[in-house]
């Protein structure tokens, strides 16, 4: 749901990751050997204690990787990789695609394509879980402009914002 994974992504990329989009591609992507169970509150590491405690009400728990799947027939689990045209087959409802400009969000339940969330968004901010407000033609859908702490003090952020929509890549 884009309302727990927007904001420990932008989070984790403004402050873990230090801005650095190749260091966070391959810690979420590349070195994670199937795939994602849960994306936890290591990724706020170095974020600010208050911020932290903003995004996640003072709880912590850690990222699972689904690395240890037994398969029915007992060979090694495959990687998980999302295409066109096996998103369908994964029953995935959303899809976040760290692109150089922002976090695109699909709600691949209605579209093929999403608005982008700016990496200088605050991790604050409070955005929709209703799929149809996740719409390519439209900007990133934020409830509110953020919770209820001050911001931190170091990266730069911003209101939510959307970027150009890109042209449809399934179909």
């Amino acid at each position: 749901m884009p309302s727990h994974h927007l904001p420990l992504l932008l989070a984790a990329f403004q402050w873990r990751f230090a801005r650095d989009l190749p260091a966070m591609k391959r810690a979420l992507i590349d070195d994670v050997a199937v795939g994602w169970d849960e994306l936890g509150t290591d990724l706020l590491d170095d974020a600010p204690p208050p911020l932290a405690a903003a995004l996640t009400g003072g709880e912590h728990w850690p990222s699972r990787t689904l690395d240890h799947l037994i398969t029915p027939g007992g060979s090694p689990p495959v990687r998980m990789t999302v295409t066109d045209e096996t998103a369908d087959e994964q029953d995935m409802q959303w899809g976040y695609v760290l692109r150089h400009e922002g976090i695109e969000v699909i709600s691949l339940l209605h579209e093929d394509i999403g608005p982008l969330v700016d990496w200088a968004t605050d991790p604050r901010t409070v955005f929709s879980d209703h799929p149809a407000d996740w719409s390519s033609s439209a900007p990133a859908p934020a409830i509110r402009g953020s919770r209820s702490t001050p911001p931190p003090s170091a990266p730069a952020a911003s209101p939510a914002k959307a970027g150009t929509p890109r042209p449809a890549a399934r179909r």
